[in-house]
C-alpha cells in the first residue's frame, strides 16, 4: 500500500459542514484519502510532501465539453451561434480525422490537467481516440460519441450502432476511470424516431444520456411547431429522462417554470457554460429560478471553439459574478457554492461516487493551489480568495487516485512538448483539407 503524507496544508474540505483545516495533514494511502487533519504520529510515508504555501481542494470536474475542439480554438470567431456553427465549426469538423481528435484531446488533457481537471464530460467524435488520452494521462472521464441520426453524410465517423459496441468495450475500462454516456446531438437535430431508439439502447446498456438541449427561444418556437412541445417537454415524453444511467443536459437556457420542474423532478444534471453564452452573445438567464426548483445544476466550459479555454476557475468565477450582477444581488451564489458547482455536482452528473469531497475514504482526486502569488494575499477568506482570485495557472500539483498527473507545475504522465507540436501539426493540416458543410443549424 503506497502512503503520501502532505504536510503543513490549507485544506478546503468541502464536505457537508464546509469544513477548513489550517496548518493540517492529508494522507492518502492505495489511491484513497486515509486522514485528513492531523496524521497518525506512527504513520511511515513512502512520499513526504511539504504543502506550505499550498492550500487542498477538490480537483475540478468539467460538466460539459468537446474537448478535441482545441483544434478550433480561435478558428471561429466573432460570429453569431447559426453562422459559428454552420460557416465554420461544422465545416472544419468534415476534415476531422482520428489523428486529428487524438492530438486534439491530448491538448485539452495538459491544460486541464494544468488549471486543476481531475474529470471530463466529453462529447464529440472519434471517442475511442479520446480514450486512449484518458488511459495515457491518468484523468477521470466520461465519454459520448455524437450521433445525429440523419443519415451517413452527417456523422463524423461510424453511425449509432458501430459506438453501441464502441461503448459495451470502454465503459468502465482504465481502472474504472473511463465511463461513457450515450450522445444525441440534440432534439433539434436528431429526429424522434432515432431519439427513442437512444432511449431504448440506453434502456438495454444501462447507459445515461449526454445532449445539447433547449439552448435558445428560437429551439423552444422550432419544437412547438414540429412536436407541439417545448424542447424539454417533448424528449420527457419520449422517455429519455428516464433512463437508468441518468442525463446530462447541456446549456439548457431557454426554460419555463414547468420545463423547470420535469428537470427537477427526472434528476437530470444541467451543465451550465456561461463564458461560451457570453462569447456567443447568447441570451441567458440567472440560476436562481432552477436552483430554487431543485435543477441540479453543475459547471463546464464547452469547447474550445467557442470558450477558447477548458480553465475551470474562469467558468467557476464567471458563473458567481454573472448570477450576482444578472439578479442584481450580491449575496446571490455565496461562500463556497461556486466551488461545489465546478467540483462535487460535477462528478455527481458524471457517476463518480464520492469524488468533491476531501474527506477520509473518498478517492484522492485533488489539487494543490499556489497561496503565495501576490493575487492571492492577504487570505481574509481562502473561499473567496479560490472563487474570485485564483487562476488556472496557480495550480501547482493534480492527484487522481491517487498518482500524481502534475507535481510542481510539471506534468507526469503527457509527453507535453511533442503534443504541442504534433496538435499545432495537426490542426493546421485540418483546415487545409477540403471542408464541406455536413449539415445545417435552422434555429
Amino acid at each position: 500500500m503506497t502512503t503520501i503524507h502532505i504536510r503543513n496544508l490549507e485544506i478546503v474540505t468541502l464536505d457537508d459542514a464546509g469544513t477548513i483545516l489550517h496548518d493540517a495533514d492529508l494522507v492518502v494511502q492505495d489511491g484513497r484519502i486515509a486522514y485528513v487533519g492531523e496524521a497518525p504520529p506512527d504513520l511511515r510515508a513512502d512520499e513526504v510532501v511539504d504543502g506550505s504555501g499550498r492550500v487542498a481542494m477538490p480537483g475540478f470536474v468539467n460538466a460539459h465539453c468537446h474537448s478535441p475542439m482545441t483544434f478550433e480554438r480561435g478558428w471561429a470567431e466573432d460570429l453569431p451561434f447559426d453562422r459559428w456553427l454552420n460557416e465554420k465549426i461544422w465545416v472544419a469538423e468534415s476534415a476531422l480525422t482520428p489523428d486529428d481528435v487524438y492530438w486534439g484531446a491530448a491538448l485539452a488533457a495538459c491544460e486541464m490537467i494544468r488549471s486543476g481537471t481531475v474529470a471530463f464530460n466529453d462529447h464529440y467524435f472519434y471517442m475511442d481516440r479520446v480514450a486512449e488520452v484518458v488511459r495515457e494521462s491518468g484523468l477521470k472521464a466520461v465519454l459520448t460519441w455524437c450521433v445525429f441520426g440523419i443519415g451517413p453524410e452527417a456523422e463524423v465517423g461510424p453511425g449509432l450502432e458501430d459506438t453501441v459496441e464502441w461503448i459495451k468495450e470502454t465503459h468502465g475500462t482504465a481502472d474504472g476511470r473511463i465511463r461513457t454516456f450515450l450522445g444525441p446531438h440534440s432534439p433539434y437535430i436528431c429526429p424522434p424516431d432515432f431519439l427513442s431508439r437512444i432511449v431504448e439502447l440506453a434502456h438495454e446498456l444501462g447507459q445515461g444520456i449526454h445532449l445539447h438541449l433547449s439552448e435558445d427561444s428560437e429551439q423552444v418556437t422550432q419544437s412547438l411547431e414540429r412536436h407541439g412541445m417545448r424542447p424539454v417537454q417533448f424528449v420527457d415524453s419520449l422517455g429519455l429522462f428516464d433512463v437508468p444511467g441518468g442525463v446530462v443536459a447541456a446549456h439548457g437556457l431557454a426554460l419555463n417554470e414547468p420545463d423547470r420542474d420535469i428537470l427537477a423532478e427526472k434528476g437530470v444534471h444541467v451543465a451550465h457554460c456561461p463564458i461560451t453564452y457570453m462569447k456567443l452573445a447568447m441570451v441567458f438567464p440567472p440560476l436562481r429560478p432552477r436552483l430554487a426548483a431543485g435543477v441540479r445544476v453543475c459547471l463546464g466550459t464547452d469547447g474550445p471553439g467557442s470558450n477558447n479555454d477548458m480553465d475551470m476557475f474562469a467558468v467557476m468565477r464567471q458563473t458567481a459574478l454573472n448570477e450576482k450582477y444578472l439578479m442584481l444581488d450580491p449575496e446571490a451564489l455565496p461562500g463556497d457554492t461556486p466551488l461545489r458547482m465546478a467540483t462535487q455536482n460535477g462528478a455527481r452528473a458524471l457517476g463518480f461516487e464520492g469524488m468533491g469531497a476531501l474527506v477520509p475514504g473518498a478517492p484522492a482526486d485533488l489539487i494543490l493551489v499556489n497561496l503565495d502569488a501576490p493575487h492571492m494575499r492577504p487570505i481574509h477568506s481562502l473561499i473567496a480568495n479560490l472563487v474570485f482570485a485564483a487562476k488556472g495557472g496557480d495550480v501547482t500539483d493534480v492527484m487522481v487516485d491517487g498518482r500524481w498527473l502534475m507535481r510542481n507545475r510539471e506534468l507526469q504522465t503527457l509527453d507535453e512538448a511533442r503534443i504541442l507540436y504534433e496538435a499545432e501539426r495537426h490542426a493546421q493540416a485540418m483546415v487545409r483539407r477540403g471542408m464541406r458543410q455536413m449539415r445545417e443549424y435552422r434555429g
